[in-house]
Formats: C-alpha cells, sequence, structure tokens
C-alpha cells in the first residue's frame, strides 16, 4: 500500500470559552460552504472521517469539525480536578458560538448527531440568523431515561468499556464490522465521567420538547436524518419532531442506527449529500 495524506488539517485553536482559556482541537478540509460538525456525547471528531475525506463534498464544503471541551484532544480547562463536568445547554450552544465566532464562519450550516442532534435544535431556535440550515442527526426533543447513568463512572467499573457497551446496542445491526468497532473504539477511550456529563444534556438539562415547535425553518431550513435502528432516539422521535415544527424536512435511514456518519459512512454519506445539495440550490441528477 502506497502511504498518502488524508486532505484532512488538524489544528489547535486557542479561545476563551465559559470564562476560561481553552486549547480546541479542530480538523478541516474542503472549500466553500463552512460545515460544523458537532459529535456525539463521550466521542470526538474522528466519527466525521469519512465525510472530512469525500471529495464531493469537499469540493463544495469547509468541513469543520472539533473535539468539544474535556473529549478528544481538547483538553479540559485548568482546575478540572476540583469540579465534576456537566453539560448543559446553556454552555453547550456557548461553546459552539464561541467556536464558530472565533474561526469567523460566514452563513455557516451545523450539523450534530445525538447531543449535537439536540444542540442544533437549540440553535436553530436561539441563533437561526447565524446558520444557512440546521442538520440534525438523530434528533430527538427529549429522551426518556432507560438505564442508570450512574454506572458510567464507578471505581469499581471500566469507564470506557461500560460506555461501549451502553451504546453498542445503538449501532445498526448491517453495519460493518470495522466501522462499528471504530465507533465503539472512540467511546472505550473517553475520560472519566465525561459520557456521563454529556447525558446530563442529553436526558435532562437539554429538553426541549416545549419550545421545538417555535422554530422558524422560513429563517433557517432544519433537515433531519434519522437511522431506523435507534431507541435512543427512534424515527417516531424525529418525525414527532416534523409534525411539530413547520417546514421541518425528515429522512429515516434505513439499516442506519444511532452514530450514522462512523458505522455505516458510505450509507449516510448517500443521505446525506441530497440535503447538501439542496442547501447550496442544486438538485442532483439521478443517475
Amino acid at each position: 500500500m502506497t502511504a498518502v495524506f488524508e486532505p484532512v488539517v488538524g489544528r489547535y485553536l486557542r479561545l476563551n470559552l465559559l470564562g476560561k482559556p481553552h486549547r480546541l482541537y479542530v480538523e478541516e478540509a474542503g472549500q466553500g460552504i463552512p460545515l460544523l460538525c458537532l459529535h456525539t456525547a463521550g466521542s470526538d471528531t474522528r466519527q466525521y472521517r469519512a465525510l472530512l475525506n469525500d471529495p464531493d463534498v469537499l469540493r463544495h464544503y469547509r468541513v469543520i469539525a472539533f473535539d468539544l471541551p474535556w473529549h478528544g484532544k481538547s483538553s479540559p480547562p485548568a482546575g478540572w480536578q476540583d469540579e465534576e463536568y456537566r453539560l448543559t445547554s446553556r454552555d453547550y450552544t456557548d461553546i459552539v458560538m464561541g467556536v464558530a465566532d472565533a474561526l469567523e464562519l460566514d452563513g455557516p450550516v451545523a450539523m450534530g448527531c445525538s447531543i449535537g442532534g439536540r444542540i442544533v435544535l437549540h440553535l436553530a431556535l436561539e441563533h437561526p440568523e447565524r446558520f444557512r440550515a440546521i442538520i440534525g442527526l438523530q434528533s430527538g426533543a427529549h429522551v426518556d431515561p432507560y438505564y442508570d447513568i450512574n454506572w458510567l463512572h464507578r471505581p469499581d467499573v471500566h469507564g470506557g468499556e461500560v460506555c461501549a457497551g451502553v451504546v453498542s446496542g445503538l449501532v445498526g445491526p448491517l453495519s460493518p464490522e470495522a466501522e462499528r468497532w471504530e465507533t465503539l473504539w472512540h467511546y472505550m477511550q473517553g475520560g472519566p465521567g465525561i459520557f456521563k456529563g454529556d447525558l446530563h444534556f442529553y436526558k435532562l438539562d437539554g429538553d426541549i420538547r416545549g419550545k421545538v415547535a417555535e422554530i422558524d425553518t422560513s429563517r433557517c431550513p432544519l433537515y433531519l436524518l434519522s437511522g431506523e435502528y435507534d431507541y435512543s432516539c427512534t424515527p417516531e422521535d424525529t418525525l414527532d419532531l416534523v409534525k411539530r415544527i413547520k417546514g421541518a424536512e425528515a429522512n429515516i435511514m434505513e439499516g442506519l442506527g444511532h452514530f450514522p456518519m462512523s458505522e455505516d459512512p458510505e450509507k449516510f454519506l448517500s443521505y446525506l449529500r441530497p440535503v447538501l445539495d439542496r442547501i447550496r440550490g442544486v438538485n442532483r441528477v439521478a443517475s
């Protein structure tokens, strides 16, 4: 095999977030419309590795993905040992907007999955003027707790392995073996208590059921893509959003689960590319 560099460039961005200095890891590739990608709870930007390498997308989009503070290659701020990590709606929104401002993104598209799919609903509601469009992957307005999250951070339990075990059933059963296990590997590498802290937002603080009907898609179009094999954000959860948000559009992705962009990238991209074409005003002609 001939050695070859991917087009992805990774750099560290120094900026202030939530009143503290941070060193944030950012990856990007391509040119054109900024596409800001938000990873799932407890994971990092590696979930978007296929999108960051797709020539078809990179011709028209500048794909940007960053590790949230405490995740992946983004270390927590100084003094982290004296606090418990708990992600909130306000902090999450401020982080995303802070990164968009620091990168001086002009009319970006925001796309997030799981917790990212939830926070993009908050962005569509609170900052529609800042985004060209919003794409929600596995987006639901809320989720009912279905396991005890205290198991995710205990001294007598291997945190990484239990996190991967919890999410393993959310991967679509038809996903390729290599991609399935790479998706789970990302979870095995998360910092202590980080997945649990993200789920504070996902299961409690980020509940937006009472506000989703206020989202104005005439100001910021909303596209929802959800895998059919997902008991965390079910297809019914996503379709319920379409009923409650005038103008929102949804497509249920056959064979995919909760991590579509990493568990089966090629199938996911077959659903995403037409949405990206629509956002830039192009109708793809079927071959």
